[in-house]
C-alpha cells in the first residue's frame, strides 16, 4: 500500500513541478524514448536473470502490493500456536503433537492460526523440523544447526529479487543516455530542417535522459528496498519460530521457550513481558 502512496507522491510531485515551471506533462510523453528505455531494461533483466529468480521478483513485487511483510498480529499469533504446542507436548510427550503435524488443516490447535496454516512455506518450515523431534530422529542440540541452514537458504533465495530490481536501477540511468544519444543522432538526420524540427528532436532526446533516472530512483530503487525489508522481516519470522522450537527442545518450559522468541521480536511487534504473560495466561485459561 505504502508502495503505491510513494510512487503517486513521486509522480504528483514531478509532473506538479513541471507543470507549475509552465511545462506542458505531455511534453515528457515520447513513445520512442520509452520503448528504448523499458525494452532494454527488460531485455537486460531477462539476459541476466534466471527463470525461476524472474518469477520470483514478480511475485516478490505482487506481494508488496499486499502488504509489507509478517505484521504484529502475525507474529503474536506465532507465538501463542508455538506455546500451545509446545504446552501439550510438555504435558502429553512429544508424541501427542504427530495428529497436528500430520493434518494441519484439522489439528484443534494450528487452525485456530490462519495466518500460519494458509501460509505453506512457513507451515513447512516448522513441520520438516519438528517431525525429526517428535520421531526422535535427530537430538534436541543439533535441531538449532538444522534450522539455522534451512533459513540461510530462505536468505540467499530471497536475496535474489533484491538484486534483479537493483540491476534495473543501475542500469535505468546509463539506459536512458543510450536513448538520448540515439535521439540526438536523429536530431542531426533533420538539422537542415529548422529550430523547430530540431528543437522537438532534442526534446525528444533529454527525455529518454530524464526517465531513465527518474524510474531508477523514483521506481526501481525504492522497489529494491523495500522488498529487501519485507525479505527480512520475513527472515525474522522465521529466527523467531526457529528460537522458540530450538529452546523448547533443548527442555525449557513452554512460557520460558516463548519468552526467548519475543524478545528477537522486531519493537513495532514485539509486546511487553507483562503482555506476553497476560496473552499466555488467556490461552490456558481457555
Amino acid at each position: 500500500m505504502f508502495l503505491i502512496i510513494g510512487f503517486v507522491i513521486v509522480l504528483a510531485s514531478t509532473l506538479g513541478g513541471f507543470s507549475v515551471a509552465g511545462g506542458s506533462p505531455m511534453v515528457l510523453v515520447h513513445v520512442s524514448e520509452i520503448i528504448v528505455i523499458c525494452g532494454v531494461t527488460l531485455g537486460l533483466v531477462v539476459a541476466g536473470t534466471p527463470l525461476d529468480q524472474l518469477i520470483a521478483t514478480m511475485k516478490g513485487i505482487m506481494g508488496l502490493l499486499k502488504g509489507d511483510g509478517p505484521s504484529k498480529n502475525e507474529f503474536l499469533d506465532l507465538l501463542k500456536m508455538l506455546y500451545e504446542m509446545f504446552t501439550l507436548g510438555r504435558r502429553n510427550g512429544l508424541i501427542a503433537l504427530d495428529e497436528h503435524v500430520e493434518d494441519p488443516d484439522q489439528s484443534s490447535i494450528m487452525s485456530k492460526y490462519q495466518s500460519f496454516v494458509k501460509n505453506e512455506e512457513r507451515l513447512e518450515f516448522l513441520i520438516n523440523n519438528l517431525r525429526p523431534l517428535i520421531d526422535g530422529k535427530i537430538k534436541p542440540e543439533q535441531i538449532g544447526t538444522l534450522m539455522n541452514g534451512e533459513i540461510k537458504n530462505k536468505h540467499d533465495e530471497g536475496a535474489g529479487p533484491v538484486h534483479v530490481m537493483h540491476l534495473a536501477a543501475d542500469s535505468l540511468p546509463g539506459i536512458g543516455i543510450c536513448a538520448a544519444v540515439l535521439g540526438i543522432i536523429i536530431t542531426m538526420g533533420v538539422i537542415d530542417q529548422g529550430a523547430g524540427a530540431v528543437g522537438h528532436k532534442v526534446s525528444a532526446a533529454l527525455t529518454g535522459s530524464f526517465l531513465g533516472v527518474w524510474l531508477a530512483y523514483g521506481f526501481a530503487g525504492p522497489t529494491a528496498a523495500r522488498l529487501h525489508m519485507v525479505h527480512e522481516k520475513e527472515l525474522t519470522y522465521y529466527k523467531i519460530l526457529a528460537e522458540a522450537l530450538s529452546g523448547f527442545a533443548k527442555g525449557l518450559a513452554p512460557a520460558m521457550a516463548i519468552e526467548v522468541a519475543r524478545r528477537a521480536l522486531p519493537s513495532d511487534a514485539k509486546p511487553s513481558a507483562t503482555e506476553l504473560e497476560t496473552m499466555l495466561k488467556e490461552l490456558t485459561s481457555k
